[in-house]
């Protein structure tokens, strides 16, 4: 199975847009290569800006060019758009509602060795909370791709939280990609894993594991955090009774929070989360720290009968 980091999608997807529209440009805080974004300075030098370390000015300007007509892309490692220009990102360009997208590369624990200071696992927390904000976390590298080219066209703005890490290609090039509208993996009756970003891997590898124990789980790769798909979880719980949500991110306001707040409304059930709990990320190798958090396939599987044993109560 190929694998690729979904930031090589983004910058993939810029290069397109580069070559099909001439409203986009690039921003970049002096990490240019880290998140590919030196694949559409390369081609189109002319529409791509390098604003240094400087990301709250970034996203100013970004502003800027969004108020003149362009679609701007902000590009800089998610602890840092989330972190330091929050303020920028919440006044200049959510409150304004603007066409600024904001590409978080580096999301989550599989940065590594670089460490808890260099890992964003609070940012789709801070991002959803902004009202007019879309938030869109890609499963893979084709993915990523596809988010993209279709932000670009989607009013208003928009967060696409990216990895570093090399992430198997599990979803097809080609394949239909719409922002708000979830991806159902694999269906099934007993139990539903809502995954997203690096989890759907993990969700469908824990799919296989329950299957072997006559366990029917649906996987629903559910890459629009905001706008979510309300219809298909509530379908979902509904059918099945029982919901695990699987993200490499901080479980406080994240994916799982999201669906909880969804189904404490509509249609209570048993839920287990996966996630990153009341913790900074340490440095390490990803597999390692994956097994450390929590946050593999075995570890879902468990939450999976965990969830199915309290429904049945």
């Amino acid at each position: 199975m190929d694998k690729k980091p979904t930031r090589d999608g983004f910058g993939e997807g810029l290069v397109e847009l580069g070559e099909t529209r001439q409203d986009v440009v690039v921003l970049s805080a002096d990490l240019t290569a880290s998140t590919r974004a030196d694949w559409f300075k390369k081609k189109f030098p002319d529409r791509f800006f390098s604003m240094g370390v400087s990301e709250q000015d970034m996203m100013s300007t970004a502003a800027g060019f969004a108020l003149s007509g362009k679609v701007a892309f902000a590009c800089t490692f998610g602890v840092f758009a989330a972190g330091r220009a929050w303020d920028q990102i919440r006044v200049s360009v959510a409150y304004m509602d603007l066409n600024v997208k904001i590409a978080g590369t580096h999301g989550g624990i599989s940065v590594g060795e670089d460490g808890p200071t260099h890992q964003a696992i609070e940012e789709i927390t801070l991002m959803r909370v902004l009202p007019n904000m879309t938030v869109i976390v890609p499963c893979d590298s084709a993915e990523a791709k596809k988010a993209t080219i279709a932000s670009a066209s989607y009013e208003g703005p928009v967060y696409l939280r990216l990895g570093r890490a090399k992430e198997p290609v599990i979803t097809k090039e080609k394949g239909v990609f719409e922002i708000g509208k979830a991806d159902i993996m694999k269906d099934g009756k007993d139990v539903t894993i809502i995954a997203c970003g690096h989890e759907v891997h993990e969700a469908l590898a824990a799919y296989d594991m329950l299957k072997k124990k006559n366990i029917s789980a649906r996987v629903i790769n559910l890459h629009t955090i905001k706008p979510m798909d309300n219809d298909a979880i509530v379908k979902a719980a509904k059918e099945t009774g029982a919901i695990v949500t699987a993200e490499e991110h901080t479980i406080a306001g994240g994916m799982g929070s999201a669906v909880s707040e969804l189904l404490s409304q509509q249609f209570p059930v048993p839920i287990e989360f996966i996630g990153i709990k009341d913790r900074f990320g340490e440095s390490g190798a990803p597999e390692e720290l994956f097994k450390i958090f929590k946050l593999t396939a075995v570890d879902i599987a468990k939450a999976a009968e965990r969830a199915i044993a309290r429904k049945n109560k």
